[in-house]
């Protein structure tokens, strides 16, 4: 790879940074917490919006059940530490946006975020490590640190939201970090054709998630049977599970 090529992640990282520094502190909207969605199933409040997350769990426990033998792990090499971040996080999310839908507000949102930002600090140290030679040597520190980035991120969001602000900016940051980063590596690296179009019909499935997130009221207006919101944990399961499947089968031969 060439020198340029190597630190273009980087260099375009570093201008979303810039931008979003000079933007100023990003804060999250007054009805975040007014769901589309508020029917009660079998005494389980918010039914929808908490049980679409059972998808998580079923993703993030397939993929570590996928890797139980050390040959699916060693194939991996420095990655796996990374995909293992990567599992373990998706299955969290289960968790930590089940609690915070059973009764929305910023201290159970807090566990929502943090899973989400540990799935992707773990999947951004294994892209780092699969396609920067350099990150290959330094795999478990670089993971260390983008967990702690990532946790830190969202500590950053509650604290300024205690203070009136609620800046939102370095969490943007870590979700929009594998968008970026991820693709240009892999470009870079010259990586297999299925990789690259794995990872692009994940992105594809995020950004649907994020735009039925946005139209959260109007869907379930027009469906009246599932909520934007709802459908966005759907796609959100979906995108995981290309990841995942990706990742599985380019090591099945091996096991």
């Amino acid at each position: 790879m060439s020198r340029w090529k190597h630190y273009l992640p980087y260099a375009a990282m570093l201008v979303i940074a810039a931008a979003m520094l000079a933007h100023g502190p990003i804060a999250q909207p007054d009805n975040y917490h007014a769901f589309a969605d508020a029917r009660e199933c079998f005494h389980l409040p918010n039914a929808a919006d908490v049980a679409s997350n059972i998808g998580f769990l079923i993703v993030g426990v397939w993929g570590l059940w996928a890797f139980r033998r050390p040959a699916s792990r060693s194939a991996l090499g420095a990655a796996w530490p990374g995909y293992a971040t990567f599992f373990i996080g998706v299955a969290l999310i289960a968790i930590g946006s089940g609690y915070y839908h059973l009764e929305p507000d910023n201290a159970r949102l807090f566990w929502d975020r943090l899973a989400i930002a540990i799935a992707c600090s773990g999947l951004l140290a294994a892209a780092a490590a699969t396609y920067d030679d350099a990150i290959q040597h330094i795999a478990k520190p670089a993971l260390a640190a983008l967990v702690s980035a990532s946790a830190l991120s969202v500590l950053w969001w509650s604290l300024t939201d205690a203070a009136g602000v609620g800046d939102l900016r370095p969490y943007l940051l870590i979700q929009v970090a594998p968008l970026v980063m991820i693709p240009i590596w892999q470009w870079a690296a010259g990586a297999p054709r299925r990789d690259r179009v794995a990872f692009g019909v994940a992105i594809l499935l995020y950004v649907l998630a994020k735009v039925f997130e946005l139209q959260d009221h109007e869907v379930f207006n027009g469906l009246g049977i599932l909520s934007g919101h709802t459908i966005k944990h759907l796609l959100a399961v979906a995108a995981a599970a290309v990841l995942t499947v990706n990742i599985v089968t380019r090591v099945r031969p091996t096991d």
